[in-house]
């Protein structure tokens, strides 16, 4: 008989947003009557921009037609919307990467969970904490966490608390750690890092030879000045960093399934021997054997974003979204309620009240408002006694959301 992967069994019974979805569904089946918003996944509203939809379009046609049809891709990307992003998001702030440094993947989630192929077991692994799940529970399949204790952290992993106290940002550890996590703007609790803050991190990696795995999923929704774009802004960090990009929030991908990871070529790893090794070919070698690329109908629809059209239209919904933050944000302010994040970000963080657990301050809004959240302690431990609420649905939605917790709260 095979044997099972043992690791699995250590992760909690479901995945955050499989639960959630199961109490809803139960709420459902209790109330078939009640009205739900749906405050709670990160999950776009908006339709893709138009130019996406012309060129998807224009790419169907293509594949229509034999002289004009494509099979299998790069695993790495085509060219095209390659050179775009490197023309876009990287130079336009003054960085300079190849061509090969850049890996496009089906989503950000895909890449954050799967990096640890390429990286040793026995690694030390620093996590902020409250985090995005994939990045524990990805360390978790791979054996790198440990045991799940009962304060809820796993003995392995060294957590960074990020709370008000510290206005969510992580301290810089006071000993060696192999790999740390950091997403800025963060999921979830909406708050940046800005540029004296991450050339700390840098500036740490370098001394201590530490693997930064820098989620900029949500780079675009940035308004203020001194929040990096890119971790690549910061000099050194090609020497210390490789960085996830994501066009679900960006462009409304969430459904078409595109994204990218930076691996730059002066970045490196060693053996146990002390052998030092690029991790740049070590990806692409990993790639080439186990995903066969995205399609190129969705490639060429992520490929239309860098034009002149697409910006506009992309910067449109970005612009929703933060609007329906700020109201949410303005709203709960005024019920009293401590609210973090929606400036930068999509995610408003709020701390619950009267010292509700996050799960009872889920049910309340569930049942008193019908209003469907995502309860912090889920994040991690450090989440425990926060919520977050998502500014991707509608206006109308969002608007009657922050009526509903005004009257009923």
């Amino acid at each position: 008989m095979a044997l099972i992967n043992e690791n699995f069994l250590k992760l909690p019974g479901s995945y955050l947003f499989s639960e959630i979805a199961q109490r809803v569904k139960n709420f459902q089946e209790e109330q078939p009557q009640a009205k739900l918003i749906r405050l709670g996944i990160g999950d776009v509203t908006r339709p893709l921009p138009n130019a996406c939809i012309e060129a998807m379009h224009h790419a169907v046609d293509e594949m229509a037609n034999s002289e004009t049809f494509h099979g299998y891709g790069p695993e790495q990307g085509y060219n095209f919307l390659i050179e775009a992003i490197l023309r876009n998001d990287f130079l336009a702030y003054g960085i300079k990467l190849s061509p090969s440094e850049i890996f496009i993947n089906d989503g950000a989630k895909s890449d954050t969970g799967n990096i640890g192929d390429i990286l040793r077991t026995d690694n030390i692994v620093g996590v902020t904490d409250p985090i995005y799940p994939v990045y524990i529970d990805s360390n978790v399949m791979g054996g790198r966490a440990g045991k799940l204790q009962a304060d809820g952290q796993w003995n392995n992993i060294c957590y960074l608390p990020c709370t008000a106290e510290n206005n969510f940002t992580p301290q810089i550890p006071n000993h060696k750690i192999d790999i740390v996590y950091l997403c800025s703007p963060n999921n979830p609790t909406g708050t940046v890092l800005n540029r004296k803050e991450l050339k700390k991190w840098v500036d740490y990696a370098l001394e201590n030879n530490t693997l930064i795995l820098f989620d900029a999923a949500y780079e675009a929704f940035i308004r203020e000045e001194d929040i990096p774009h890119s971790i690549y802004e910061i000099k050194g960090a090609k020497k210390c960093a490789i960085e996830f990009r994501s066009f679900s929030k960006t462009a409304g991908f969430t459904g078409v399934r595109c994204g990218y990871t930076v691996i730059p070529k002066e970045l490196y790893a060693t053996t146990i021997e002390g052998q030092t090794i690029a991790l740049n070919p070590i990806w692409s070698r990993r790639q080439c054997t186990k995903f066969n690329g995205t399609s190129y109908i969705t490639q060429r629809a992520a490929e239309a974003i860098y034009t002149p059209a697409g910006k506009k239209q992309v910067r449109q919904n970005i612009d929703f979204y933060l609007e329906n933050a700020r109201i949410m944000r303005e709203s709960l302010i005024q019920t009293g309620l401590s609210v973090y994040g929606g400036v930068n970000s999509p995610y408003i963080w709020l701390k619950t009240p009267d010292r509700m657990t996050s799960w009872e301050f889920f049910e309340t809004l569930l049942n008193q408002t019908h209003i469907v959240s995502t309860p912090g302690s889920g994040f991690g431990p450090h989440g425990e006694g926060y919520l977050r609420l998502s500014a991707f649905g509608s206006r109308e939605n969002c608007l009657e959301a922050m009526q509903r917790i005004k009257r009923n709260l």
